[in-house]
């Protein structure tokens, strides 16, 4: 785990290489068929022989659905016998190995809650939501909307506090796990240049052609970092230098919001991305010798 472009993706196949393993993807958007390019979607001859599961599982027009992910991780996870669990989406790592329940959903809540988000913005929402449970409104940021729709619905729905339902660390299965560090220049300055290649292999032609699969009604896929603003140059709003110097300035953001992440789970232990020996300090955490 850990922050976008950090080289998440060829270490869990050297790992898998050598462990005898297959990965196991925990990125909410390489879940999607067709979004390869701007998700970063290793190739099969980047993947070496590895199987991997849970990619291209999805069409772009599916609202994402952690509890769903859930379900299929964990198939995958018991049937594997090694599985390498890797990505960047922290809520789709702790629903696969820790305890995480999913409260249900009630659609006539959920559309009044997404009304009055519409008319009134998420600042009335997220107060509400400080005031009936202070813990689940410190977790969630006053400006994402989505998720204190969610936690309003929750409550009113269960008549419990969102935050019961947050995530633990109480683990379902044993695991290892293994956070790249990246100093911040370098991150910033990996992920500009990831973004320019990206724009290189053709990023504007596939959301063209994702464009013609319902990529703009999709309520996930549709808001993907790189994706959408593509979009937004192809309908003309923007020029395409300002959808890149967007893509990167948002990119560095979520990766901010990664790191943050993942940095509160003590489990986690952290080497230099660019180790000359990251396999080998890896592996030896694997066997149990400590994190050094």
């Amino acid at each position: 785990m850990g922050p976008t472009a950090a080289g998440k993706s060829d270490l869990a196949v050297d790992l898998a290489l050598r462990l005898g393993g297959e990965c196991v993807n925990a990125d909410s958007m390489q879940l999607y068929r067709g979004m390869d390019i701007g998700t970063a979607k290793l190739t099969e001859e980047e993947r070496r022989g590895v199987p991997h599961h849970l990619l291209d599982i999805w069409d772009v027009t599916v609202t994402a659905s952690v509890a769903e992910y859930q379900k299929l991780a964990r198939a995958v996870i018991d049937a594997v016998e090694v599985p390498v669990l890797v990505g960047g989406s922290g809520l789709y790592v702790r629903a696969a190995i820790d305890e995480l329940d999913f409260p249900g959903t009630d659609p006539q809540i959920r559309a009044r809650l997404e009304a009055e988000l519409a008319e009134r913005g998420p600042a009335p929402l997220h107060e509400r939501l400080r005031e009936r449970d202070p813990a689940a409104a410190a977790a969630i940021l006053p400006s994402n909307g989505r998720r204190v729709v969610r936690a309003l619905e929750v409550i009113e729905l269960s008549g419990r506090p969102f935050s019961a339902s947050m995530p633990s660390y109480d683990a379902v299965y044993p695991s290892v796990q293994i956070g790249l560090e990246v100093p911040r220049p370098e991150l910033d300055a990996r992920i500009e240049l990831r973004v320019a290649r990206m724009w290189a292999a053709g990023l504007v032609e596939e959301v063209r052609g994702l464009l013609a699969e319902g990529l703009a009604e999709g309520r996930t896929a549709g808001r993907a970092l790189g994706y959408a603003q593509v979009v937004r140059f192809l309908e003309g709003e923007w020029s395409e230098e300002l959808a890149m110097a967007e893509t990167v300035r948002l990119t560095r953001r979520f990766a901010r919001r990664q790191e943050s992440w993942f940095r509160r789970d003590p489990r986690v232990c952290w080497l230099p991305y660019d180790a000359p020996d990251l396999l080998e300090r890896s592996l030896a955490h694997v066997a149990g010798q400590g994190c050094e």
